[in-house]
């Protein structure tokens, strides 16, 4: 490699660094950082749960993805011109925020939330898409997975931690200006410093107005297949208020199971012919329902055991917010960026496949970690006390104690966990054809999601009735077949890296 392709591979690397920031940074935005606003302001706790909702964009987005394969905005090209469109109305919409008062005006505040909801998932369609075409080479996906990663904890630390710190120093508004700012910068290097794209083929030309009319029906019939389940199941005397959560699962897995189906039947009937051309395509890939299982089992067994972390160490093992705080929030976040980074570099010789089978072992054999914490139990293997510290954007006011064991524990769970993702997203992007790389890395991420979106119901019933060490031993059970299945499918994935086509004009 010369100097000229070198330089080429920092300018990639850096400009999915700052975009995978640019990425993670509103998500704590409409959540976590949204709701602590939303309590110092004297919003009741009602009000704050049903908000909880305006993230429901980041589940669906993968519906409106076709249209940003479809259409190219005027400037920029098909992907930076969307990039540029995102950010510079998530800008504005942040700081339309901040100028608004929750309590005052809880539902004009609702939708400008819902709104940065939706351009926040947008947003990460066209990053995540950028990031899979600008990497041509896919011996540097593995890298580029893990600078991303990098960039999007990051994003994470800043508004979903250090910005509660701002906000005792400030004021929330401020907080919302300032991430504002943060935004506008983004899209000033999308617009000047991003690298251009050697695109491969677009979408073949369509019916611009039959594609909008297709979306909408397809929309439509998310709602009506949502209302259907929903009504079928209260018909036959389940409550949807219920807090059973057998019952919030069967409601859930009805409302899906019939409004995506019935999506896809509207999208063929109403042409949306972007959207069913990027499954076609997807479809075409030899083994791709099987790539579909594994997208959903892959990270079972990690996401299984870790949806009741938190619970498990403080009531379960009796640790104290403070030690769960600085090994699991603070420790923990560093140590899965470390991961990240150890898993680029191992991925450039392990290769995809390798990489997959060993980090998913990891991934297991880690859950035996939290096995042997239940088993053997607080302080078997001692404590170190962890002096009183200010680093201005996070602080320990008094001496705390923190478990050997505990940190064991978690430094093996992030950093493997690090690295299975890496290998994950690296997977994800090869996956992905360049003409509907939008569609199709949105539609994999959703399946991605299905493990740790609808295993917490299942987790909590089955930690009560079998017992920690029992529930760990069941974690370490579902990571297995995400294994084999990798070891399984080791000649389709090996055939996922070979050299791509030559790129056509540029983006």
């Amino acid at each position: 490699m010369n100097l000229a392709q070198r330089l080429a591979r920092y300018h990639r690397l850096a400009a999915i660094l700052l975009l995978g920031f640019a990425s993670g940074l509103p998500l704590a935005l409409t959540g976590q950082a949204m709701q602590a606003w939303l309590t110092v302001d004297g919003v009741d706790i009602v009000t704050i749960g049903f908000l909880g909702l305006v993230g429901l964009p980041y589940t669906f987005k993968f519906l409106w993805a076709p249209l940003m394969d479809r259409f190219e905005p005027p400037w920029l090209g098909r992907r930076r011109g969307w990039l540029l469109i995102t950010q510079l109305s998530l800008a504005a919409l942040l700081l339309a925020m901040s100028r608004l008062t929750p309590s005052a005006t809880p539902g004009l505040f609702a939708l400008t939330a819902v709104a940065v909801a939706f351009l926040s998932a947008s947003q990460d369609v066209v990053v995540d898409a950028y990031r899979t075409d600008v990497l041509s080479d896919r011996s540097e996906h593995g890298l580029g997975a893990s600078v991303h990663v990098f960039g999007y904890r990051i994003a994470m630390i800043v508004s979903g931690g250090i910005a509660l710190i701002w906000a005792d120093q400030w004021n929330w508004p401020t907080v919302y200006r300032v991430m504002a700012a943060i935004m506008l910068v983004a899209a000033v290097f999308s617009a000047l410093g991003a690298p251009r794209i050697a695109s491969y083929l677009k979408p073949e030309a369509t019916n611009a107005a039959q594609d909008l009319r297709g979306f909408a029906a397809m929309l439509l019939a998310v709602f009506v297949g949502y209302w259907l389940a929903r009504g079928a199941l209260q018909l036959i005397g389940f409550d949807p208020a219920d807090k059973n959560k057998w019952v919030e699962l069967l409601f859930v897995l009805c409302e899906i199971g019939v409004a995506l189906p019935l999506a896809a039947w509207a999208s063929r009937v109403a042409r949306f012919e972007t959207f069913n051309r990027s499954l076609s395509s997807y479809f075409s890939l030899p083994g791709a329902g099987a790539f579909l299982l594994l997208i959903v089992l892959y990270k079972l067994g990690d996401a299984f055991a870790g949806s009741l972390t938190t619970p498990f160490l403080i009531k379960g093992m009796g640790f104290t917010q403070a030690e769960v705080g600085i090994a699991n929030k603070i420790i923990g976040i560093w140590l899965t960026i470390l991961g990240a980074f150890v898993g680029g570099a191992l991925m450039l010789r392990l290769k995809l496949y390798r990489g997959l089978l060993v980090f998913g072992v990891l991934q297991l054999i880690s859950n035996l970690g939290f096995y042997a914490l239940a088993d053997l139990g607080k302080g078997a293997w001692g404590a170190v006390m962890v002096q009183p510290f200010d680093w201005h954007f996070v602080a320990l006011k008094e001496a705390a104690s923190l478990d050997w064991l505990l940190l064991t524990v978690i430094a093996g769970e992030n950093i493997s966990g690090g690295m299975g993702t890496v290998a994950f997203v690296a997977l994800l992007m090869a996956l992905c054809n360049s003409r509907f790389s939008a569609t199709h890395y949105a539609l994999l991420s959703a399946f991605a999601a299905v493990g740790r979106i609808y295993v917490s119901p299942l987790a909590g019933v089955l930690s009560e009735s079998l017992g920690w060490p029992g529930f760990f031993l069941l974690s370490i059970v579902l990571a297995a077949p995400g294994v084999l299945m990798v070891w399984w499918m080791r000649n389709s994935i090996r055939a996922l890296i070979q050299p791509a086509p030559a790129p056509a004009d540029p983006d």
